[in-house]
């Protein structure tokens, strides 16, 4: 019975796998890594809009520090670089809180690459990210955002899941 089997049995083919395997190896070699980095999580305007939104709900109130302007409660010398960067000209304290729709616009022009950064700094978590942006707005460093800032970031992000 093993004679029959062994006249059936089809010739050996000469094997193409070698160079299929050369290939795939050259191109391992040559494309980049998979997980190099993560993939970028789409930022959509959207999103950096409810962040600006967020941080005037959760702003403190005006009484608290008369020295801070609009509904964001910002330092003057804020409001004059960011002015000057995002619509190249100063604004003056005053015209940012007369004018919401403006400080909205330079706002959001300011946050946006903050957001981006912090995403980043979060290996891409939304809500970290936005707690270290809010750290970062009421303190100056992102890092603190689960220290003694963390029940604002906590306002914040609260705010901001509530648009989504």
């Amino acid at each position: 019975m093993s004679h029959q089997l062994s006249a059936i049995a089809p010739a050996p083919r000469p094997h193409h796998w070698p160079p299929a395997l050369a290939l795939l190896l050259f191109w391992m070699l040559l494309a980049p890594p998979l997980a190099a980095a993560p993939a970028a999580v789409p930022l959509s305007d959207a999103k950096v809009e409810a962040l600006v939104e967020a941080l005037r709900l959760a702003a403190p109130p005006a009484s608290a520090d008369p020295g801070l302007y609009s509904d964001w409660r910002v330092k003057p010398d804020n409001i004059s670089r960011w002015s000057q960067r995002c619509l190249e000209q100063p604004v003056t304290p005053e015209q940012f809180a007369a004018d919401p729709a403006l400080a909205r616009r330079v706002l959001i022009c300011v946050i946006k690459p903050v957001l981006v950064e912090q995403l980043t700094a979060s290996d891409h978590n939304e809500i970290i990210a936005v707690q270290r942006v809010a750290a970062w707005w009421m303190t100056g460093d992102p890092n603190q955002y689960r220290s003694g800032s963390s029940s604002y970031t906590l306002r914040v992000l609260e705010a901001y899941l509530r648009f989504f």
